[in-house]
């Protein structure tokens, strides 16, 4: 099989633990591209916190963003897909997370938006470079958010999905990146239809895709794409759905994907 597109997630994948890319896997990345690979970015983060890690690698392709509800491109920040939380699933969201004192943070315009400045705040942006405004967030709840997020402990996130998913599981995509961030998308708001965005945007099949990712909410891109890769790092019930498991992280488990299924075929 002959590969055209490879969607790789950002936290615990490309990134290693430090949150630095490998020079190793920048140049099989480049290579790839050279080859006429188009090599993406599939990320929960803000499209300004992608975007930073993109032009970083020398990607200048349309990325994947806030776990697949905006696809917009790098050079001119064109937007290209983008589904949006409606407005009632948000408010009712908004009114849950005040009523058990819970932290929300809302998305709108690529700026990052909190109830109070709290530690959960600080350490969210402390791991994505984001800026962030803080106030009342009943004056952004009826504009248009790619996602809503909440920060707890594992556990408690746990418990809400479990809460959660009967009532709104039928009008959005709720899903976790990180054990500690529950997250709330519309319905065609996942790395899976964006990812089937982009193949029909570059004109190749499906199975001429490889997804990459650690994570719960990378599982649509893998059950997506061709060849669906879960890192050695990944949680057991990605693992389980994975077409192939790769190095972690650490151990530049991308350059490892590219040089086995893409190098290797040319």
């Amino acid at each position: 099989m002959t590969y055209k597109l490879m969607a790789v997630d950002l936290d615990d994948t490309l990134l290693r633990d430090d949150l630095t890319i490998s020079e190793e896997t920048t140049n099989a990345i480049r290579q790839a591209a050279e080859l006429g690979v188009t090599v993406t970015i599939a990320t929960g983060r803000s499209f300004p916190s992608a975007a930073q890690i993109a032009r970083q690698i020398g990607l200048n392709v349309p990325i994947i963003t806030y776990q697949g509800a905006v696809v917009k491109n790098l050079l001119d920040e064109n937007v290209l897909y983008e589904r949006t939380v409606p407005v009632d699933c948000a408010r009712f969201l908004l009114d849950f997370c005040e009523q058990r004192k819970l932290h929300l943070q809302l998305y709108h315009g690529d700026q990052l938006y909190a109830g109070e400045d709290n530690d959960k705040i600080k350490k969210y942006v402390g791991l994505t470079k984001t800026p962030y405004i803080v106030g009342d967030l009943r004056q952004w709840i009826d504009i248009p958010q790619p996602k809503l997020l909440i920060v707890d402990e594992p556990h408690v996130c746990d418990a809400l999905l479990a809460e959660l998913q009967p009532q709104l599981g039928e009008r959005l995509h709720i899903t976790k990146s990180k054990p500690n961030y529950l997250e709330f998308m519309h319905r065609e708001g996942t790395k899976g239809h964006a990812v089937r965005f982009l193949a029909g945007h570059f004109g190749c099949t499906l199975d001429q895709v490889i997804g990459v990712g650690d994570s719960w909410n990378d599982r649509e891109m893998l059950e997506v794409a061709g060849l669906g890769v879960a890192m050695d790092n990944a949680r057991p019930e990605l693992k389980a759905i994975a077409d192939f498991i790769t190095l972690s992280n650490n151990d530049d488990g991308v350059r490892h994907v590219l040089e086995r299924f893409v190098f290797a075929t040319v």
